[in-house]
């Protein structure tokens, strides 16, 4: 088991892409997605607030990327942060998260990375 979670000092996810998703994640039935922390693109997508701009970062992400940091709805987060892997968490590297943390000055994660601290 992790007790130092590499994603909770990193968030250069949350800092890198666009996150887009069906309007009904915001249902309660669904992911819950808090909709005071999206914004409209079109009848049926919605995003979230930051990630659609061009220096990209999420507003549910709060604290320093590289650091520490927190997603302030993490229980409720939509399905395209639900579906993301950090390279090495389910064993295998993830393009996405090598080249997130890439952009932001941050060394890709590595097996021991996921070793109990």
């Amino acid at each position: 088991m992790v007790t130092n979670h590499p994603c909770l000092s990193c968030g250069a996810c949350c800092a890198f892409f666009r996150v887009s998703f069906h309007w009904s994640e915001v249902l309660r039935e669904s992911h819950g997605v808090p909709e005071a922390t999206t914004e409209k693109i079109s009848l049926h997508k919605l995003f979230m607030i930051g990630t659609n701009q061009k220096k990209i970062r999420c507003g549910a992400l709060k604290g320093v990327i590289g650091d520490t940091v927190k997603c302030e709805i993490y229980a409720n987060r939509p399905s395209p942060c639900r579906s993301f892997s950090a390279s090495f968490e389910d064993g295998e590297s993830d393009d996405r998260c090598d080249r997130a943390r890439n952009g932001h000055g941050l060394e890709p994660l590595v097996p021991a990375d996921w070793a109990q601290k």
